[in-house]
């Protein structure tokens, strides 16, 4: 036999054979289950219909003085009154002045332009700055995220406890923001 010729055969047994061991595969295959839930539905529909909650959410929008703000989390429920509770929320405040800061925190509470972030709240200044506290408050209208309480501060210089910080504009117009610490401000300084 000729090369061509040969070449010409295995065209036609080679598909031929390899369509046999595929049927033979799917009529030798296993036979489904149907009492074997599927892998991945681990909550109860009936339980997920009746509460209402938005997954994946997220805001974006433009304060007072033009910072940029956008708050995400894995999911929402809304409230009776226009208020809402999040859920893995994160946080991002972008001034005009380039000063960028991220907030996450394992729940918030929404209540109008307030968000309440708790659970082991943290916020990360895009210049080095991590701030740990019970809980900030946010407003997404004046651009500013305060804590009341007790605040433990890691800086590029070393380390300050505070017992309130405030991360706002100036005030003057120009889309500064400032970090403020004030309640009794300790610093441990490491060169």
């Amino acid at each position: 036999m000729t090369r061509s010729r040969i070449v010409a055969l295995l065209r036609v047994i080679l598909p031929l054979a390899a369509l046999a061991l595929l049927s033979v595969l799917f009529l030798l295959g296993r036979k489904p289950d149907p009492e074997a839930s599927i892998p991945y539905a681990d909550v109860d529909p009936r339980d997920l219909a009746a509460r209402q909650v938005v997954t994946d959410p997220s805001y974006a929008g433009v304060t007072r003085d033009g910072a940029q703000i956008s708050v995400t989390g894995d999911e929402v429920v809304p409230g009776k009154n226009g208020d809402a509770s999040a859920s893995a929320v994160r946080m991002t405040l972008r001034a005009r002045d380039g000063r960028a800061a991220d907030v996450s925190a394992g729940a918030a509470a929404l209540n109008g332009d307030q968000v309440r972030l708790g659970q082991g709240a943290r916020m990360t200044t895009a210049d080095g700055w991590v701030l740990t506290a019970p809980e900030f408050l946010a407003s997404t209208i004046a651009g500013t995220v305060v804590s009341e309480r007790e605040v433990n501060v890691l800086a590029p210089f070393g380390t300050l406890t505070a017992g309130r910080a405030e991360l706002k504009p100036l005030g003057d117009g120009s889309g500064d923001h400032v970090l403020d610490l004030s309640g009794g401000v300790r610093l441990i300084y490491r060169p």
